[in-house]
């Protein structure tokens, strides 16, 4: 059945960038990095902390998410590189795909942590600021399996449907690569939100991007028709994000009643780097406009000048306010 539009796939993996080939794959995992450190060091400055920070950390954690991606993917599909007729020097060749998100994240934290502790940096503060550019990261570097025509879930005739023609499947397919990024940008969106909203501290807006990116990750690993190992009729990655949803939502309750509110300092001696007192600046701006709402409130201000009186005080307290593969 012919069907009247679909989402074509590119014919080679590799973009023509003059004399040097260049792997999508391996674009789209740079492109995310860089977006990942860009919007992370946005936050980090705003929560307080010192400009370039998080590109110093992230000489630490980028390496190790790398090699942590590649382990678990290794790991969890070795027929693919240790069965009969394989050969196991194609478990380095990174840039032909395959990454699994686990084990970035979580030897990833462990080089994040290495630099934070370097730095005297809480590992909780750094990740809540680092949260919706690592999973806008994972949203760009889905896009990976796009150009290697690899991990789409069941046929289809929908009109976004991928085309796919790589020698073992042909036709369309769900395009699980896409559901998947748009799921990351919504996850990315609600972890700003909630952020800004609820004052999220200590590590509490990283696990929600953990928790709500988990739930997505559910269904469409359930949608996929690539060779995955099973337990009790679930895929592994099935499996595993189940735990890390639980774990992760077992963390925001534990951490909302033991440590409530947001740290106050995220990096010892930031308040003596601003020589210009624009942080001060903007902190002094926020105090004068609660020192107003308060003052409108109590003289028997308009309804109006006491909303805005209390929408102001959230962001009086703020401080400094302002993988794809598997």
């Amino acid at each position: 059945m012919d069907i009247l539009a679909y989402i074509p796939s590119p014919s080679s993996g590799e973009l023509e960038l003059g004399p040097l080939p260049l792997r999508g794959y391996a674009l789209c995992i740079l492109v995310g990095i860089f977006l990942a450190v860009w919007l992370g060091g946005r936050r980090w400055v705003a929560r307080g902390g010192r400009p370039g920070t998080v590109t110093d950390i992230a000489v630490w954690a980028v390496p190790f998410g790398l090699v942590g991606g590649r382990l678990y993917h290794v790991i969890t599909d070795h027929q693919l590189y240790f069965g009969e007729g394989r050969q196991w020097t194609d478990a380095f060749k990174i840039w032909e795909g395959g990454l699994g998100i686990w084990g970035a994240i979580a030897l990833g934290a462990v080089g994040a942590w290495i630099g934070c502790r370097r730095r005297g940096i809480p590992l909780p503060a750094y990740a809540d600021a680092v949260a919706p550019g690592v999973v806008l990261a994972q949203g760009i570097g889905r896009w990976g399996n796009w150009f290697n025509q690899e991990l789409y879930g069941r046929a289809t005739d929908l009109p976004w449907a991928v085309e796919i023609d790589n020698g073992v499947d042909s036709g369309t397919f769900h395009p699980t690569f896409l559901y998947e990024s748009l799921w990351c940008v919504g996850v990315a969106l609600l972890v700003i939100w909630a952020d800004r909203r609820f004052t999220l501290g200590h590590g509490r807006a990283f696990a929600l991007y953990v928790a709500a990116y988990t739930v997505g990750r559910f269904w469409i690993e359930y949608m996929r028709i690539d060779e995955a190992h099973e337990i009790l009729g679930l895929r592994l990655n099935n499996w595993t994000s189940l735990l890390v949803f639980a774990a992760a939502v077992a963390y925001l309750v534990v951490s909302a009643k033991r440590a409530p509110g947001r740290e106050e300092v995220v990096e010892p001696g930031a308040d003596q780097d601003d020589p210009d007192g624009s942080a001060k600046s903007a902190n002094a701006s926020d105090r004068a406009s609660d020192d107003a709402a308060d003052s409108a409130s109590d003289d028997g201000g308009t309804a109006d000048g006491a909303d805005a009186g209390a929408g102001a005080k959230p962001a009086g307290k703020r401080t400094g306010s302002a993988p794809a593969g598997d």
